[in-house]
């Protein structure tokens, strides 16, 4: 048991030592601590602490070859293993379009960066460079893998290290900006808007203009264009992908990454509340029972609308989205569109 309000660093690995199986999400969520401060407070052991420069990293990050791309939220873990490769850096929103890891990266959210090395129970070394956002969240992790380039990981630690190597973490006192506020909407305005989009790319600029969240503007827009479905419809529509081995578009995201897959799925499982994807070079883990409201979105597009599969939590974030993977310039997939169209319906019936 921990009495300070705020547990050291010693305690913080006093604590990790004595709950080796536990998460490290579990284990900051049990300690009152960020991700982060589990991080630094190995520093000096296993860990260095690193340039957080998202468009730094993008430089460097291809000469690793193979790796594992993580980027994951409160509810949900998305995995790919290939190279980091076709970057585009930029000051506010940076790209990685490669054949696997795909990414869509938000440099100004990078904060705090960590080369760790972790000894599993099989007494392999594990190695990986990790990013926070400025609370202590992880925005995006590397792993490396077998075929990766050690040599080139050991250099890029190298020149990324910084002076200051504490094991000390402060997370920013000011409070996350949440995307699930609900406010006043003129429904007649947000119609228009919605119905003149022309790709799907300009949703968000329309929220932001409006001032408003996503969560209000499904529940305000009309069924005709948003309507809720029950939340087993993910798993549902996932297996149904599966069976027909139809491509589809899965993007998990924080303030830092949104992290994408694009193509079938086949190995699904369930253990407990999360629903799994094992495939060769995509892993899922998402927490089912952290999906408050599910919905089927139309966008209008200059090549039709489309449709996306969109889960949010309690609080109205994203948890995590799903498109038909399509082609610019070409229509959605009827295969897509007719299996989110039928899923389940939420049965918002009352007993009399």
């Amino acid at each position: 048991m921990i009495d300070s309000i705020r547990p050291t660093p010693s305690e913080i690995r006093a604590y990790r030592a004595a709950n080796p199986t536990l998460r490290e999400r579990d284990i900051a969520a049990q300690l009152g601590v960020s991700e982060a401060a589990l991080v630094a407070a190995e520093c000096g052991l296993t860990t260095v602490r690193i340039d957080s420069d998202a468009n730094r990293f993008l430089a460097r990050v291809e000469e690793l070859g193979e790796v594992l791309a993580l980027t994951r939220n409160e509810s949900a873990v998305h995995e790919k293993i290939g190279v980091y490769e076709n970057i585009k850096a930029g000051k506010a929103a940076a790209l990685v379009l490669g054949s696997e890891i795909d990414l869509r990266i938000f440099p100004s959210a990078w904060a705090h960066g960590f080369a760790v090395s972790k000894t599993d129970s099989n007494g392999e070394i594990r190695r990986s460079l990790q990013f926070f956002d400025k609370w202590g969240n992880a925005v995006h992790k590397v792993h490396l893998r077998p075929a990766s380039n050690l040599a080139a990981y050991e250099r890029i630690v190298e020149d990324f290290r910084l002076p200051d190597q504490s094991q000390d973490f402060v997370a920013d006192s000011s409070a996350p900006t949440s995307d699930g506020h609900d406010v006043a909407v003129d429904a007649a305005e947000l119609r228009e808007r919605w119905t003149k989009l022309t790709d799907t790319h300009q949703f968000h600029g329309m929220l932001r203009n409006l001032k408003i969240g996503r969560r209000q503007a499904l529940h305000t827009v009309g069924e005709d264009l948003a309507w809720r479905l029950d939340p087993t419809g993910v798993q549902a529509m996932m297996r149904g992908g599966a069976e027909i081995e139809l491509p589809i578009m899965c993007f998990v995201g924080n303030r830092g990454v949104i992290q994408i897959h694009s193509g079938p799925v086949a190995r699904i499982g369930v253990m407990g509340p999360w629903l799994n994807v094992m495939d060769p070079t995509f892993h899922l883990h998402l927490r089912t029972d952290h999906i408050a409201e599910l919905w089927a979105v139309r966008k209008p597009t200059t090549d039709g609308h489309v449709t996306s599969l969109e889960a949010l939590d309690a609080k109205g974030e994203m948890v995590i989205q799903f498109f038909g993977k399509r082609k610019e310039g070409l229509a959605e997939r009827p295969e897509w569109r007719s299996l989110v169209e039928g899923l389940p319906r939420l049965n918002t019936t009352v007993a009399a």
